[in-house]
């Protein structure tokens, strides 16, 4: 598996939209950008493939961005990664209904590739926003600033 830019992008935009889940304001595409060091204009894209595939919504206005469709509890990291950069299996002959190669049935290492493929999944599928929102609040109050003395 992996992840590209635009899935990295996609994955950031939906974190910071998750920190700020509840307090009913829409976020810009500026805000989302910086938390991320995320390009506008190509941010601008992921956002509206993420509103088609029903994980955002935006508002339109001078307090006009964007925000989730639903709860971060409720969006799984997999969904995400799924949607933008396709299937997570680590090639493409452990995929379902695969027909590409000849030896499918006696290859040894289509076994090992499932094997993985099941352990990216069982990671991605139980993964959801909530809790990766819980790590980053977490993670950013343990960080005490470091003060380099001099004498």
């Amino acid at each position: 598996m992996r992840i590209s830019y635009k899935g990295d992008y996609a994955l950031k935009a939906i974190l910071e939209l998750s920190l700020r889940y509840g307090y009913g304001e829409a976020v810009s595409i500026n805000e989302i950008a910086a938390s991320g060091d995320m390009p506008e204009n190509f941010l601008e894209q992921i956002l509206l493939t993420l509103k088609s595939g029903g994980f955002v919504k935006s508002k339109r206005g001078v307090k006009g961005g964007f925000f989730l469709t639903r709860s971060p509890k409720d969006i799984i990291v997999g969904d995400v990664i799924r949607f933008i950069d396709g299937p997570t299996e680590p090639i493409s002959c452990v995929e379902e209904g695969y027909k590409g190669c000849k030896d499918l049935k006696n290859c040894i290492f289509r076994g090992v590739w499932k094997e993985v493929g099941q352990a990216i999944s069982l990671v991605i599928d139980t993964l959801t926003f909530e809790e990766l929102a819980f790590r980053y609040r977490e993670r950013s109050a343990n960080e005490r600033p470091v003060y380099e003395y001099s004498i």
